[in-house]
């Protein structure tokens, strides 16, 4: 691996650990209707949280999850979800790296438009991932303060890639025309479903999905499809299991956004090659 894509490595793993700090924040505070701006401190005592008291990971080590002040117990979770975050993104680095290369390493992919556009966007699509599935799985709701932030950050990104691409490759607008026609897509047949079955599906689902099928169709049909489908595989999986083991019953509400976000990742992994192996059946 040449010098830069060691340095990108690294950066993005130390960046993800401090983002993840930062979700922990966001999906307490958020649900709560609680101001970001307002200074970390111990739930329990309410002592301020100093800096060196709020590295990711270490802090909770040598502090053995317990607070400075009151020794309050600090749950598990928070650098569990540091750690989540910063492997997140050193995969995604990785793997963007890797497709952008394509071979011999010269480092000159580093240059390109598309690399930095698909890194920040994935790196993004990372961190909402981690936070949306934290507070469904908790509230089990999709805030809009995330959500349509979160899509109108990728469609710019993804636009301004674009932008840059394009200069003396009229090509490089389909990737993005894709991807707008994929959110549109995906956020029509989740509205019709709500339409259907409005207490099987909820209004946050149908945003997410819009965000879902813009990043899925930056990345092809194939994605789209493998993606939009894994989610509802995924979730009918883990609802079958809860019903099996008495967890859950056929009434109780799961939240879907964590497998629709799982499933966007099948999608982006594997699901080009799924989809050209499944046509491939019927050549």
């Amino acid at each position: 691996m040449p010098a830069v894509a060691i340095f990108i490595t690294a950066w993005a793993g130390v960046f993800g650990l401090v983002i993840g700090s930062f979700l922990n924040v966001v999906a307490y505070r958020v649900p709560a209707g609680i101001s970001l701006m307002r200074e970390s401190r111990c739930p329990q005592c309410g002592a301020s949280i100093r800096a060196h008291q709020n590295i990711p990971v270490v802090s909770w080590l040598v502090q053995r999850g317990r607070c400075a002040n009151c020794r309050g117990g600090i749950s598990a979770r928070y650098p569990l979800i540091e750690l989540l975050t910063g492997v997140l993104f050193v995969a995604v680095a990785v793997g963007v790296i890797r497709q952008a290369a394509g071979g011999p390493s010269t480092g000159a992919w580093a240059t390109s438009p598309v690399f930095w556009g698909e890194l920040i966007m994935l790196v993004l699509f990372a961190a909402l991932s981690v936070v949306l599935t934290a507070i469904d799985v908790d509230v089990k709701r999709l805030p809009n303060a995330i959500v349509l932030p979160g899509w109108a950050a990728v469609v710019v990104i993804l636009g301004a890639t674009t932008v840059l691409a394009s200069v003396g490759d009229a090509g490089a607008w389909e990737p993005f025309i894709r991807a707008l026609l994929g959110g549109v897509s995906l956020y029509l047949f989740y509205y019709v479903v709500r339409l259907i079955s409005p207490r099987g599906m909820g209004g946050g689902d149908v945003k997410l999905a819009g965000l879902v099928g813009t990043v899925l169709g930056w990345f092809g049909w194939g994605a789209l499809v493998v993606g939009a489908f894994a989610a509802f595989v995924l979730g009918g999986a883990v609802g079958l299991a809860l019903i099996v083991i008495k967890r859950a019953g056929r009434k109780t509400a799961i939240p879907f956004g964590p497998w629709m976000l799982a499933g966007a990742w099948v999608g982006i992994l594997i699901g080009e090659p799924i989809a050209r192996w499944y046509l491939g059946l019927y050549a």
